[in-house]
């Protein structure tokens, strides 16, 4: 290996572990169930933010961490990052410091084994495309880091089997070298296998003092109150039900929410959405129809609840189409009522803007709010309670599979 591919693989762990570090702090952070900022930038060093939405997506993701129904929020594989850079890191020192004695062996095995945090980088990067649309520029560095490590030692091991090293002979990538003048040593055929394990124990072994570490939730669970009422007695809540609900619930939302449309996708990600027996109580966060609040909170909410509850049958998906459009429902809710029913009827017909202006409409959603209010509920949205017993704010992000693995397990069947 020469000396710039080796200090070009020694800097691109150090940054692997300085962003890997980053990542599993933030994630830590949240540990005490309360709100954080979280570092975002791809500059190391940067302070903090706290508009660092696509890094607060990828943490809150399915993909975020791993064990999550045994750990309140999962073991985060940043943590198996920061073991891996370390090790990378140490090689690259030892690699250095041989300079032209390193053992071929080792730095054929630095140029194979130097590519698992690139392919690890590979999938993570695809699942940023694929499911979360969106890239966390912690991430980024992380993927960067890993790429060049990866380069790096390719660079390194392909070097000397092309028997460029200066003195150096080779016949053959795992022969052993015939030098003139300096000789490089070389070593058995167990330190590879030796080296391969100390990469394990490296890697595996944050996640298991991170693990052992970890606060106990279980006495937090369940205990952020009750319904006085779990029926409203109009019947006039919707229904969304589907043939795998087996778990009752009910939610208070709010269709142009930021954080009720995060909370729904994070149930349908970890497909809990379709195993709950829903009732859907809509709570807009809009003065125009919610008498609890002297100004809006989400001009137009009001207006996208009415839709939904003339979705009727199709409520659910009048709610996803809500969920998923709502940057330009807001928009259209700031600039005036008449754009944005102008957007409801080019999507749902002009069938469903009579129903929303009809009285029994009206009526409807204000029982919705009534039974909030009898109910004396927060607010705030979204909540889920499951039967009578309120799901926690801070079991809805982080800490949601574990809550459910708790007190709703068969959803997670």
């Amino acid at each position: 290996m020469t000396r710039v591919s080796g200090l070009a693989a020694l800097i691109a762990s150090l940054l692997g572990l300085l962003f890997a570090s980053y990542s599993t702090f933030d994630y830590a952070k949240h540990l005490d169930r309360r709100l954080h900022d979280i570092h975002c930038s791809i500059i190391p060093g940067a302070p903090p933010t706290d508009s660092a939405d696509a890094c607060r997506a990828a943490m809150y993701s399915p993909y975020s961490a791993l064990f999550k129904e045994s750990y309140w929020g999962g073991i985060p594989i940043s943590l198996f990052a920061v073991g891996a850079f370390t090790f990378f890191a140490a090689f690259a020192v030892y690699l250095l410091v041989a300079g032209p004695r390193a053992p071929r062996k080792a730095i054929g095995f630095f140029g194979i084994i130097g590519l698992t945090p690139a392919l690890a980088s590979l999938v993570m990067l695809t699942i940023s495309i694929t499911k979360l649309g969106t890239f966390c520029l912690v991430c980024v560095g992380i993927y960067i880091s890993s790429f060049v490590l990866a380069g790096s030692a390719i660079a390194g091991a392909t070097v000397l089997f092309a028997g460029r090293i200066p003195g150096m002979t080779v016949s053959g990538p795992f022969e052993p070298p015939r030098t003139h003048g300096a000789s490089r040593s070389d070593v058995g055929w167990l330190l590879p296998p030796a080296w391969l394990v100390a990469l394990g124990v490296f890697a595996f072994t944050p996640a298991l003092v991170y693990a052992s570490a970890m606060p106990d939730h279980r006495p937090y669970l369940g205990n952020c109150g009750t319904l006085k009422q779990t029926q409203e007695p109009a019947n006039a809540l919707l229904h969304l039900a589907t043939p795998r609900s087996t778990q009752a619930a009910i939610l208070f939302e709010d269709p142009l929410c930021p954080t009720c449309k995060a909370f729904h996708e994070r149930l349908v990600a970890e497909d809990v959405m379709d195993k709950l027996d829903a009732q859907l109580s809509l709570f807009p966060l809009d003065s125009d129809c919610n008498w609890m609040l002297t100004e809006p909170l989400h001009p137009g909410a009001c207006i996208v609840a009415r839709a939904v509850i003339c979705g009727g049958s199709q409520a659910r998906q009048v709610l996803d189409w809500a969920y998923a459009n709502q940057d330009d429902l807001t928009k259209a809710g700031k600039a005036g009522a008449a754009q944005l029913r102008s957007a409801i009827e080019q999507k749902w017909g002009a069938q469903t803007l009579r129903c929303m202006d009809a009285k029994s409409t009206e009526l409807t959603l204000n029982r919705h709010l009534h039974f909030a209010a009898d109910n004396n509920i927060p607010v705030s949205t979204p909540q889920m309670y499951l039967g009578a017993k309120r799901f926690c704010d801070e079991d809805t992000d982080l800490g949601l599979r574990y809550t459910l693995a708790q007190l709703a397990p068969e959803v997670l069947r």
